[in-house]
């Protein structure tokens, strides 16, 4: 329920001052389970991912974020519910078998599940190399993969930017479904995760026209940290 709330007030505060646009949202089945895999620019994407379709998505997000104290903690969890967050564990090992059948549960459920395979905020503004937790979700689950490009909102909200930029207009690109049918069963096999991945990320390439790194984007942000700090001193 609050995340209606939030969506139906939200909702027309964003489309006025924002105007966003979207296209190939029909892409999504109207009932069912499915994957939105997409990119990952901006905290924006939590905005303007789900607006533009009339179906709740579900995320899976850092149990951090509804763990903060104090009234930037609460204000943090009430924001994370709102958009309709999961918490959990990330840590890696058991926890992510954990996240994996949260995953699996939601779906089962019949509900829309929204995955940012690069597992965090691409650091410049380019496509990095997806992690193969969705190629599990998608093969475990035989529900379709859609592909869900986020476009315009990292030169609106880049990383470090508490306010987003005004006269930009985000944009969302649905793709058409992914069929994975010729895996199914191998999803204990590292070369079909890695192949399946890799197909989903290339239709977000396709979508979203971004330049594609073949590294994951945690390590970018790492080493672009090191050669700044290289840089001062």
């Amino acid at each position: 329920m609050f995340y209606w709330v939030v969506k139906a007030i939200l909702g027309p505060i964003l489309h006025l001052v924002f105007r966003p646009w979207t296209e190939g949202a029909d892409n999504v089945p109207k009932q069912g389970p499915a994957i939105l895999a997409g990119n990952h620019l901006s905290f924006a994407d939590h905005f303007f991912g789900p607006l533009q379709i009339r179906r709740k998505v579900i995320s899976l997000g850092k149990a951090d974020y509804f763990t903060g104290r104090g009234i930037k903690g609460f204000f943090t969890r009430l924001f994370f519910s709102g958009v309709g967050t999961v918490p959990i564990d990330r840590s890696g090992g058991k926890a992510s078998e954990a996240a994996l059948r949260t995953g699996l549960r939601i779906l089962r459920e019949g509900h829309i599940l929204g995955i940012y395979p690069e597992g965090t905020r691409s650091p410049d503004g380019r496509l990095y190399k997806g992690k193969t937790g969705v190629a599990r979700l998608a093969l475990e689950s035989r529900v379709p993969v859609i592909p869900w490009a986020m476009v315009n909102t990292y030169e609106m909200m880049p990383p470090g930017r508490p306010l987003p930029k005004l006269g930009i207009k985000p944009g969302v690109r649905f793709g058409k479904p992914l069929d994975f049918s010729r895996y199914y069963g191998m999803e204990d096999d590292r070369l079909v995760l890695r192949a399946v991945t890799d197909e989903i990320m290339y239709a977000l390439m396709e979508l979203s026209g971004q330049e594609y790194v073949d590294k994951y984007a945690a390590s970018a942000r790492v080493e672009m940290e090191r050669a700044a700090r290289a840089a001062k001193g």
